[in-house]
C-alpha cells in the first residue's frame, strides 16, 4: 500500500508501506520506502492496543504521526486477524 506524506524539510512523498509478518518485535510492523527511490525510512511498530512507535532517523514526527494515522485507519483489516 502507498501513502502520500506532506514532508517538511523536501518535496512531498509517496511512502510505500510494507507489513512484516514475520517480526516479534511488535503486534505488528510495517517497513517504510520511498516508493520511486526505494529508499528505507524505518518502520513503525503497533502493539495489541494500536499503540506505535516509530524506530528510525528519517521522517519528522508530524511526518511519522501521518503514516502512523494512514496505517490505522487503511490497514485495520489487519488488527483482526
Amino acid at each position: 500500500m502507498n501513502a502520500w506524506i506532506k514532508r517538511k524539510h523536501g518535496p512531498d512523498e509517496v511512502v510505500s508501506i510494507i507489513p512484516d509478518m514475520k517480526c516479534s518485535d511488535a503486534a505488528l510492523v510495517y517497513h517504510l520506502y520511498t516508493a520511486f527511490e526505494a529508499g528505507y525510512l524505518g518502520r513503525i511498530l503497533f502493539d495489541d492496543q494500536g499503540y506505535w512507535i516509530y524506530d528510525g532517523e528519517e521522517l519528522t514526527v508530524a511526518e511519522q504521526e501521518q503514516l502512523g494515522k494512514f496505517i490505522q485507519y487503511h490497514m485495520e483489516g489487519l488488527w483482526s486477524s
